[in-house]
């Protein structure tokens, strides 16, 4: 489970100094500071396209690697690459289709509009930062600013130049018929995600997402999906039908399925991986080709069993992984990352693994429901040199898997993304908390303990958070399984819940990770805030369908609502969210924090959904109109997507281990269209 950055609280300072007084916080990013001292590197924000900022990630551990650990992670980078085409498939039924006619457009473009092509390379760079043409932020489908007379000249354009795919100028013409709607039609599958669509509509049909065909909520009633997280649904004949995503076996005991192609190719570039990975990395690739040849529970299970036991460096993450985008939170969304450890960031994070049995049982829940016995996540401070599918640059911390059977018996690990944070930090300044504060003094704690406050935000919520808590024996399966589409919103509010409750702890201050009760005080206005602030990023309608920020809204309101302690204040026609009391805060955190762990454990979806639905949905519109003009008037943007560092291998003849050289290239239009490349797109 994920920790996503906030855009509208975004991270302040440098890293090197939101550790004071020998602080062990793990870095994260949702307060708002300034932005170091060093004006010597370019800003990490590369460009814009309309509300969107394009950010470059560096990977300064890289260069510490021995050769063998570079031709590692250049390898798992490669099989990041190879799956990264199945989130488009898995984002729309037209996202490959759409995907392959825009490349074929912008590598074939002698010959057309220069205005034109500006339009259209501007909405691609929308479009691979989004998987497809919906905000992966609000679920919103954006549309083009070039005509569908502009599209098809252009692309008739590319296919006198020699485009391939693109077939006769009739073919041509049929798929720019078929991709209209699509593409130009803003109210043509409008969302996403739908979870709790308005009108009695069926959410698995009011979503664009590609998971089912055919399918409704009540069509499922009494079946049982044996590849719940790695199938698509459909009704063919009057019947379900599963489709997995799978290579199928040598054998030919195991036939092909859905993303055969791709997953074939992963295969083969974790092959190539494994003469360099160590020994305990090699069964975890061995396991992951296994479970891309079956599609198999049972092999994602083996998988991650030994890749929590895994402590290599570089890691990596390759598989159907969250359940965020599936309106019913059951199908895994495809995603690739591959890690370095940031040594001199890992050593802040341990202190958390080392007391989550404490915290364990300071935790506000019922006896019955802690676990007498939490296993310590690994945790580290990395840098990534891929992201790819539905991984994106807005993850500041992860806490996998998230099977409730692999991480009650055998742990789980925790990340910490400070390259991410970095470029954040880089490319945004204090304007934000500077709007927001309700008062200078809250305005002075964001600025004096915003960034430590965010920073134990991020590793309580990944290391005593996603891990803690222990199920009613009566459950047989997942608690998703029981809770359904509210389970995502439920698990992120719950891990966000015990980083606010363990604030007030004076464990914190014992372990030396803050000075004092103000940072307390900073994390609890930061979010308060965020209720507000994030109103931005939903222009239209009165409902939130992103799980955390559902979790933000479900927490600000709840508290609102039981105890008084957040109340809105408006000065000079501007409303704000300030606590009036931390204490009172506090104990609605623990309030709402014990029941969402007993509904976790129960199972009880009528529990999940009456809570998220009264707190965590539905907004005051009237707010969120002047939020937009408040945050429009700053000039940040709204939105982001990462460009990754670009892995180069040269030589390894002879026997060599060859050389992996590390660039960082500034450009996403060059980056996406080498991806394309490498994945025979």
């Amino acid at each position: 489970m994920r920790t996503r950055i906030l855009p509208a609280l975004l991270l302040t300072g440098a890293l090197a100094t939101a550790f004071p007084h020998g602080s062990q916080a793990a870095p994260a990013a949702r307060a708002d500071h300034d932005t170091g001292d060093d004006t010597s590197a370019p800003s990490s924000l590369v460009t814009r396209v309309r509300d969107t900022g394009f950010l470059q990630i560096n990977a300064d551990a890289f260069n510490d690697l021995s050769p063998s650990q570079k031709a590692d992670a250049y390898w798992l980078s490669m099989a990041a690459i190879a799956v990264n085409p199945i989130a488009y498939g898995q984002n729309s039924v037209y996202g490959l289709q759409e995907k392959h006619l825009l490349e074929a457009i912008l590598t074939h473009a002698n010959g057309i509009a220069p205005d034109v092509l500006k339009k259209i390379t501007e909405y691609t760079m929308l479009f691979w930062g989004n998987q497809g043409n919906h905000n992966s932020f609000n679920s919103r489908k954006f549309v083009p600013d070039f005509t569908p007379a502009e599209l098809s000249a252009a692309a008739e354009q590319a296919r006198k130049n020699g485009a391939t795919g693109l077939g006769s100028a009739d073919t041509l013409q049929k798929e720019l018929n078929d991709l209209a709607k699509p593409i130009f039609d803003p109210n043509f599958q409008p969302m996403l995600t739908v979870k709790n669509p308005v009108n009695g509509q069926d959410p698995l049909e009011a979503s664009a997402v590609n998971y089912y065909s055919g399918v409704t909520l009540k069509d499922l009633m009494g079946f049982t999906e044996h590849y719940a997280l790695n199938s698509r649904l459909v009704k063919k004949n009057g019947h379900l039908v599963e489709e997995v995503y799978r290579a199928g076996t040598p054998d030919g005991q195991v036939p092909p399925g859905l993303y055969a192609r791709e997953l074939g190719l992963a295969i083969r570039d974790l092959r190539q991986a494994l003469p360099y990975a160590p020994e305990s990395q090699k069964k975890v690739v061995n396991d992951l080709i296994r479970y891309y040849q079956t599609g198999e529970h049972s092999d994602w299970i083996t998988c991650g069993i030994d890749w929590v036991r895994d402590k290599s460096n570089p890691d990596f993450s390759n598989g159907f992984v969250e359940v965020y985008k599936d309106p019913r939170g059951q199908k895994g969304a495809i995603q690739g990352f591959v890690t370095i450890v940031d040594q001199k960031m890992s050593k802040l994070t341990s202190g958390f693994a080392a007391n989550a049995g404490y915290f364990e049982q300071h935790a506000p829940w019922e006896e019955k429901y802690k676990n007498p016995n939490p296993k310590p996540p690994v945790v580290n401070a990395t840098e990534t040199v891929i992201e790819s599918g539905d991984f994106e640059v807005n993850t500041i911390g992860d806490n996998l898997p998230n099977e409730s059977e692999i991480h009650e018996k055998y742990g789980t690990k925790s990340f910490i993304f400070t390259g991410s944070i970095r470029a954040f930090s880089s490319a945004t300044g204090q304007k934000v908390a500077e709007e927001f504060s309700s008062s200078q003094a809250e305005f002075g704690r964001a600025q004096k303990y915003g960034d430590l406050a965010e920073n134990l935000f991020t590793a309580m919520h990944e290391v005593i958070g996603h891990g803690s808590g222990k199920l009613s024996p009566k459950l047989t399966k997942e608690p998703a399984s029981y809770i359904k589409e509210y389970y995502s919103t439920l698990e992120e509010c719950r891990a966000d819940l015990m980083a606010l409750w363990n604030f007030w702890d004076p464990k914190l201050i014992e372990m030396g990770v803050m000075p004092n009760d103000d940072v307390a005080r900073a994390a609890y206005d930061g979010e308060a805030r965020s209720a507000l602030i994030q109103l931005h990023e939903v222009p239209s309608g009165d409902t939130i369908e992103e799980d955390h920020r559902r979790g933000t809204q479900l927490i600000v309101n709840y508290v609102r609502d039981k105890t008084g302690a957040i109340q809105p204040v408006e000065k000079n026609g501007k409303v704000y969210l300030a606590v009036t009391d931390y204490q009172k805060m506090r104990q609605g955190v623990g309030m709402l924090l014990a029941e969402l762990m007993r509904i976790k454990a129960e199972g009880d979806y009528d529990g999940a959904k009456t809570l998220i639905t009264k707190y965590g949905i539905h907004f005051n519109t009237a707010w969120r109109d002047q939020v937009i003009a408040r945050y429009k008037s700053l000039d940040i943007p709204n939105y982001w997507v990462g460009i990754n560092p670009d892995l180069e291998l040269h030589g390894g003849t002879g026997g060599q281990v060859a050389t992996v050289r590390i660039s960082y290239p500034r450009d996403i239009v060059k980056q996406q269209l080498r991806y394309s490349k490498i994945a025979g797109e």
